[in-house]
């Protein structure tokens, strides 16, 4: 056994590379088939099983061993055989040949692949256990992917290859129909002006209609299966509803309104959601106060002195406030009902899915729609941790109540909420710890980035404990402490008068009624979703911090656009979030600003890069300022110059990253960035330095070199 699948993987090896040494794809032409046509057809009728069982037997191996030229061999086997006997030949041999390249997949890797690829493989083996035989049916009617690489890929899964056999031998008939019956036309052409006989353009044109029809055939089966559990409305009362009134769910609504569809909105709290209320707004007004107290202690290296500045707390939060009540009316419930949106204060709950029932404490209502998205965005994650019931816990969500500023200050989590608020309070005057269970700040970030705003954050006072692992809350003679212990070391305790946890968020799925039906979550709680932000349930969709997996405003912005055009328009054509520009700014000094691959992710995946490094050290604006800290780092493909991520650090980042965002998404390279006039003195100038600093790395030294022998022979 030990040698079973080695001895096994040479055979076939040594099968395919006799066959592609051989000439039996010549034979296997339009031309070979025309000259030998008659005398095909009458070996046919001397001898049909033999030469019905030898095309079996061919069309078997080649689909077996994921051989190229299956398309081709059931054109031609519509040619040679016609349309009757071509589709019941094909049909099975295909189906089996499948089938066995399934199983040669699973015998001889699965094991090894199953760890190399455990990622990947989890989400083929997801699809399978939501839909069942119905995942493999669409792959099939509609291919994603060429149906060779279906074999091997479902044969790694856990799908049982009776299941696999008999979906194939069903999910193929239509478009082995489609193209036998191409072939057959090509069959009985006997000269160049048959090729406009309306039967062959009818039937090449089928060839090109067919993934619509096959796509409109699977949404028309989903939708079957759907009508079969649940008593589906005669008429609706809404083309949308929309649950939430985050930044997710704004945006879902203004576009279904601008298209004039109509469309509700529920939101069982405030309108804005976290971005407006607890999240982006006040926790950028509270980091302006904060740098205000930071340039006043700094005025004197400027030849200004102002001296220790005085934090009225009260008025901070009173400015933390005013600032979410200006932005308020851009979120606000009048300003949408004005747009056309039907907006319902309430909880709401899916009865099935094209009933929504919104909950008030005096009414219910019962909603019909077409369709339904999920933006309930998400919450402030606690972790279970022993002792935190003592006391009273600070998130992002709570902290604005605060009406005192916080003696000292703990904040659990080194991310970017953690980063930046234990950044400002200590800023205002509180004695901040930060306890990080990873080795590391800002985990996604490349380990320097990482080093930078820690190296920040220890020089404004912030003691950082990086690695040690939250054991539990005690009590105190002065009160509480968190104990703390890096791995192989003692027990530490931190006192604290207010405990800030910001290690994660989680979703909020609950009392919506999603899991009775069957709407999944994933490991991490969001939304299980596709590419398209549709649910298993054809006509709910999910979008924002609900589902991820970026769980910033921007990032809901964006879905919510893909969610809702393609809930109203997805039976012409479906968009596919794609996050390969997508921006992502911390807002800490010095700002963290990153757009596509940085180092770490490209190795996660394997991607080759080459890096340009542009320190701000030597940046004019910078220098005037007195404010150098911080880089540019751009990954890019290696010699050329298309740009695969790039990460800066340093004052005004985040404004800084819009250019090189641009540049990823229409294509830009660093040639053109470099060859873009940028106004002196500015940040954005570092922008093109780095560009330039790439562009001497790639310089034509062969060509500079006959260049100086030009110049010297021409001062003679």
């Amino acid at each position: 056994m030990k040698y079973l699948r080695p001895l096994l993987a040479v055979l076939l090896l040594a099968v395919i590379a006799g066959i592609l040494a051989s000439d039996v794809l010549d034979f296997l032409s339009l031309d070979y088939l025309k000259a030998e046509q008659a005398n095909f057809h009458a070996w046919f009728a001397a001898e049909p099983v033999v030469v019905a069982g030898g095309f079996f037997l061919l069309y078997t191996v080649m689909a077996a061993l994921s051989l190229p030229g299956a398309t081709l061999l059931t054109v031609l086997g519509g040619a040679l055989f016609g349309l009757g006997w071509g589709l019941l030949i094909i049909s099975f041999a295909s189906a089996l040949g499948a089938t066995l390249a399934a199983l040669i997949a699973r015998t001889l890797a699965r094991s090894f692949l199953e760890q190399r690829f455990s990622t990947q493989l989890e989400r083929v083996n997801a699809g399978i256990r939501r839909e069942g035989a119905f995942y493999l049916f669409t792959l099939r009617l509609i291919p994603l992917f060429p149906f060779f690489v279906i074999n091997l890929v479902l044969g790694l899964t856990r799908m049982r290859l009776r299941t696999f056999y008999w979906v194939s031998q069903l999910g193929m008939l239509p478009g082995t129909a489609v193209f036998v019956n191409a072939g057959r036309e090509l069959g009985n052409l006997e000269s160049l002006s048959g090729i406009l006989s309306p039967s062959l353009i009818a039937s090449f044109a089928l060839i090109g209609l067919f993934p619509w029809l096959a796509r409109a055939l699977v949404a028309l089966g989903k939708r079957r299966r759907l009508a079969r559990r649940f008593r589906r409305p005669r008429r609706f009362d809404h083309d949308i509803v929309v649950i939430g009134g985050g930044s997710a769910g704004l945006v879902a609504s203004y576009i279904a309104a601008a298209v004039k569809a109509d469309v509700a909105l529920v939101e069982r709290d405030r309108m804005g959601g976290d971005c407006l209320n607890t999240g982006c707004v006040p926790s950028k007004a509270l980091i302006r106060a904060a740098r205000s107290a930071k340039e006043i202690r700094q005025a004197s290296d400027f030849g200004v002195h102002a001296g220790e500045p005085r934090v009225d707390f009260a008025a901070v939060m009173a400015h933390v406030r005013r600032a979410i009540d200006e932005v308020a009316p851009h979120d606000s419930r009048s300003r949408y009902e004005g747009l056309g949106v039907e907006v319902m204060e309430g909880q709401a709950h899916l009865d099935d899915p094209w009933r929504v029932v919104v909950t008030t404490a005096n009414s219910e209502r019962v909603l019909t729609t077409r369709h339904v998205i999920i933006a309930s965005g998400a919450r402030p994650r606690v972790p279970d941790l022993p002792g935190l019931e003592q006391v009273e816990v600070l998130t992002s969500d709570s902290l604005w109540t605060l009406e005192a500023l916080p003696e000292r200050l703990l904040v659990l989590g080194g991310g970017p909420i953690g980063c930046e608020l234990g950044q400002s309070f200590a800023r205002l005057g509180s004695r901040v710890d930060l306890v990080e269970m990873g080795p590391q700040l800002l985990p996604r970030e490349d380990p320097e980035v990482a080093d930078e705003v820690a190296s920040s954050l220890r020089g404004e006072g912030l003691h950082l404990y990086l690695g040690y692992r939250a054991l539990r809350v005690v009590a105190t003679d002065e009160g509480h402490a968190l104990e703390i212990q890096r791995a192989g070391e003692v027990v530490e305790r931190l006192g604290f008068t207010h405990l800030l946890v910001a290690v994660g968020r989680q979703a909020n799925v609950e009392g919506m009624g999603l899991e009775a039906l069957g709407v999944e979550t994933r490991e991490d709680g969001t939304l299980r979703v596709d590419e398209t932000l549709q649910s298993v349930l054809p006509n709910v969709w999910a979008c924002g911090d609900v589902t991820g997996p970026y769980q910033l405003t921007h990032a809901s912005a964006h879905q919510a656009w893909h969610a809702t055009v393609n809930a109203l328009f997805g039976e012409f054509k479906r968009f596919k979030v794609n996050y390969r520009a997508l921006p992502a700014v911390t807002f800490t000094d010095p700002e963290v600003a990153r757009v596509g691959l940085n180092e770490r992710e490209a190795r996660e995946r394997h991607i080759v890069y080459e890096v340009t490094r542009y320190a701000l050290h030597d940046l004019d604006r910078a220098l005037a300022e007195g404010d150098a800290t911080g880089f540019v780092k751009v990954l890019t493909v290696p010699g050329r110059d298309r740009i695969l991520g790039a990460t800066i650090v340093g004052t005004g980042a985040g404004e800084m990253l819009a250019e090189f965002t641009l540049a990823i998404t229409r294509g830009i390279g660093l040639n053109k960035l470099l060859g873009t006039i940028h106004p002196y003195p500015t940040r954005s100038e570092a922008v093109k330095a780095t560009a330039g600093i790439w562009k001497n790395a790639h310089k034509p030294e062969r060509l500079l070199g006959w260049l100086g022998r030009y110049f010297r022979w021409r001062r003679g």
